[in-house]
């Protein structure tokens, strides 16, 4: 009898994690490396919300929580939805999480049943078909085309759905490629899960205050009023107010499903970090001048990065609308050789032999579904994307 459980041998590890540790090692061994890897906002969690956090502490704020959250922190993430995405919720629908991705799981591990099947446009998060094979469902690829700028159209949809579709997975702004679905994008969507009553929408918007120019952010449930009973809104504080380790994920959805979360999560984890929940309050209440700082410097990182990319010779990099990534084609490169006589065969040999040459760790595409491509995450100063993308430059000039 063997000793691991058999659903390991459905996952894979985390790509993303794996490149970073991999840059990160490098760095300690002495080698000069920008690692372009990591999902994570480089700015510093603002002053008012680490202040909340330590009066927290001070007011004795140390114990137990209840396991879908602190009262006030359920209430503020109901004013939020109302106020940004015109969605009512009681903050009895809403539970509060470690990190979304504690959310995502829990909300697969609630609902999947053996042979159920959950649609994912790709490319996608790395983390999306792992989780629902964990819970015994299976993952239903749509492949996007970088012509339409890796989105979804309503037919590729409407043709993946079948009688074992549990759950649509949307994700918008993208990671990896930065898309963002504009509202009338969105309502083609809408009109085909209005035809497909048995299916559900999870729809991940933790980067939903990342979009840029005048584009305009909508929810799946805000368009089509009457998916909401059928919709779970899944959002956090970590990308918006640069609190990726205060692990701090919400959602809201019908009552039911939330119960049947939260009597997951309290067999699980039960109460995300005290202090942090606190810390999540005065993010959602307080002052709200930090996004549209942020989101100033994302959009010139992504000009800086989208221009520089397009001029490195077999490179195709599309403007994205949102979130902190691009998402580059090197097609054109595959199947020539690198100046160590290494052969290029794949989106993944790329992404390694930048690593190895040049010191610059991107991620490659095939993991997250969809190549040959590579995503660059531009969460880091102006200068270091500069020198990064000229080595990217140096890189691809260098490839016979």
């Amino acid at each position: 009898m063997a000793f691991l459980a058999d659903a390991l041998s459905r996952i894979k590890p985390s790509a993303t994690i794996a490149v970073t540790q991999m840059a990160r090692e490098l760095k300690a061994q002495g080698k000069d490396v920008i690692s372009l890897s990591v999902g994570e906002p480089d700015f510093d969690t603002p002053q008012n919300i680490k202040d909340a956090a330590v009066a927290a502490i001070a007011r004795g704020e140390t114990k137990y929580t209840p396991v879908a959250g602190i009262p006030e922190l359920r209430k503020a993430i109901a004013d939020k939805f109302k106020r940004e995405n015109g969605l009512d919720y009681k903050p009895e629908q809403v539970i509060v999480g470690t990190g979304g991705k504690q959310i995502l799981f829990n909300a697969f591990m609630a609902t999947i049943n053996p042979g159920d099947e959950v649609v994912i446009p790709a490319p996608f998060w790395v983390s999306y078909p792992e989780m629902i094979a964990l819970c015994g469902g299976t993952p239903v690829f749509v492949e996007t085309t970088i012509e339409n700028n890796f989105k979804l159209t309503a037919e590729q949809l409407d043709k993946a759905i079948t009688p074992k579709t549990k759950w649509f997975m949307f994700n918008s702004p993208s990671n990896p490629s930065g898309a963002a679905y504009s509202k009338e994008e969105l309502k083609a969507l809408t009109d085909v899960l209005m035809k497909h009553p048995h299916v559900w929408v999870l729809t991940d918007d933790m980067y939903e205050h990342l979009v840029f120019g005048d584009f305009v952010y909508y929810t799946p449930a805000q368009v089509e009023p009457a998916l909401y009973d059928r919709t779970l809104t899944m959002n956090g504080v970590s990308k918006a107010y640069a609190m990726t380790g205060w692990r701090i994920g919400y959602a809201a959805g019908p009552l039911p499903l939330i119960k049947a979360m939260d009597m997951i999560q309290g067999q699980q984890t039960s109460g995300a970090c005290s202090v942090a929940q606190w810390a999540a309050v005065e993010a959602l209440n307080g002052p709200q001048d930090f996004i549209t700082e942020s989101k100033k410097a994302f959009e010139e990182r992504r000009d800086l990065v989208v221009s520089m990319l397009n001029q490195a010779s077999g490179l195709v990099c599309p403007k994205p609308e949102g979130a902190f990534y691009v998402y580059p084609s090197c097609a054109a490169l595959i199947g020539k050789t690198a100046p160590s006589g290494k052969v290029i065969a794949s989106d993944e040999d790329f992404v390694m032999e930048l690593l190895a040459t040049e010191g610059v760790a991107t991620v490659h595409g095939s993991s997250f579904g969809l190549g040959p491509n590579f995503r660059v995450s531009y969460a880091t100063s102006n200068a270091k994307l500069e020198e990064a993308c000229s080595r990217i430059q140096r890189f691809c000039a260098s490839l016979k």
